[in-house]
C-alpha cells in the first residue's frame, strides 16, 4: 500500500514537472515575441527621428536663408526702402 501512495505521488510530481517546463518554454517564446516586436518598433521610431532631423536641419538652412543680408536688402529694395549703414545703432548692456 506504501508502494501505492508513492506511485500517485511520483505521477504527479512528474506531471506538474512537465506543465512547469512547458510553461516555461511558452513564457520564453512570448517574452522573445514581445522583445522583438519592441526592438522593430524603437527601429522604426530611430528611423523617423533621423528623418525629422534631416527636416529640421534643411528648415534651420532655410531660416538662415532668409535672414540673411542680402535678402533682406533685396526685400527692402522691392518694397522701396533703402539700407542705410549709418541709422543702425548697436545696444550693448
Amino acid at each position: 500500500m506504501a508502494r501505492r501512495k508513492k506511485a500517485k505521488f511520483e505521477k504527479k510530481i512528474i506531471t506538474l514537472t512537465i506543465i512547469t517546463t512547458c510553461f516555461v518554454f511558452v513564457s520564453i517564446l512570448f517574452f522573445k515575441a514581445q522583445l522583438s516586436s519592441i526592438n522593430i518598433e524603437v527601429e522604426k521610431l530611430k528611423k523617423d527621428v533621423t528623418k525629422q532631423e534631416k527636416v529640421n536641419e534643411s528648415l534651420t538652412m532655410k531660416v538662415n536663408e532668409l535672414i540673411s543680408l542680402e535678402n533682406m536688402q533685396l526685400v527692402a529694395a522691392s518694397n522701396g526702402l533703402e539700407y542705410n549703414n549709418n541709422n543702425i545703432i548697436v545696444i550693448q548692456k
